[in-house]
């Protein structure tokens, strides 16, 4: 090998690449992803370190401001990267010009990944460790859908004349994640539509039951906290717990008799 063609490769040309491919077009909270990682050899031979697979996602929190000219408490919102799932290759190997080589791996996709609405965002980012070189990698952003009971309760809302407005993952405490996925609905149509300015819903899935946090403004004034803070200081008063061997049309139904009866 020339020195010319080493030099090059540590610095990234003519190096190894990376790609990874989903199987399936859509990842479910709660089920398995499958995925191929293709990796292809440079124009030399390279010793590969590791490759590291990682589902993430993106969540907003709040910060205090780095502003020495305020000193009013105020904060800013920002975004963070969450890691949900990750797999590493437990061995190193050598990949020689041009070879190609796949590792086929199964990810866990945790309950409650964001499903990717509105400005939620969920990707799937594969590495190539490397040493003494510029380190390959591969981002590829996925959609994720509800599960069949989360389905049927925002198709029960939709059919009662709500639309989603707007979804954000927010900070949080006191869950297995730091953060919680809000879902903001607007009446357009229907029996809510003039009784209520929007409706915000906050889900919480685990194996045996989903969890729902309800809001409700009525005044036309805005709300006045983020629902997600008003989880972590226990000020919720609208719960409800569905387990899990429901169906999806009895979740749709039980979530508007909740609403009516507590609305």
């Amino acid at each position: 090998m020339s020195f010319f063609k080493k030099t090059l490769a540590s610095f990234g040309i003519g190096s190894a690449t990376v790609d990874s491919v989903l199987h399936q077009e859509f990842l479910y909270p709660g089920q398995k992803a499958t995925i191929t990682i293709h990796v292809y050899g440079g124009k030399t031979s390279q010793t590969i370190d590791n490759i590291d697979l990682k589902l993430c996602c993106r969540y907003i929190d709040e910060e205090p401001r780095n502003n020495h000219d305020r000193q009013d408490g105020s904060k800013r919102r920002v975004a963070k990267t969450y890691e949900l799932q990750s797999w590493s290759l437990p061995y190193a190997f050598t990949l020689q010009p041009g070879e190609e080589r796949d590792f086929e791996v199964e990810l866990d996709v945790p309950w409650n990944t964001p499903l990717t609405i509105g400005d939620s965002r969920v990707w799937l980012e594969t590495g190539l460790d490397i040493a003494l070189a510029a380190d390959p990698k591969d981002k590829d952003m996925l959609t994720v859908r509800p599960d069949p009971i989360l389905d049927g309760i925002f198709t029960r809302l939709e059919e009662s004349g709500l639309r989603i407005r707007q979804v954000e993952c927010e900070a949080a405490k006191g869950f297995a994640m730091p953060f919680v996925q809000e879902f903001e609905f607007v009446p357009t149509t229907g029996p809510y539509h003039g009784r209520w300015r929007e409706l915000e819903v906050i889900a919480y899935r685990s194996a045996d039951e989903l969890k729902l946090w309800f809001e409700v403004d009525r005044n036309r004034q805005g709300m006045t906290g983020m629902l997600s803070s008003l989880i972590g200081l226990g000020q919720l008063q609208r719960e409800l717990v569905l387990t899990s061997d429901i169906t999806a049309a009895q979740a749709g139904q039980r979530v508007i008799d909740f609403l009516e009866d507590t609305t």
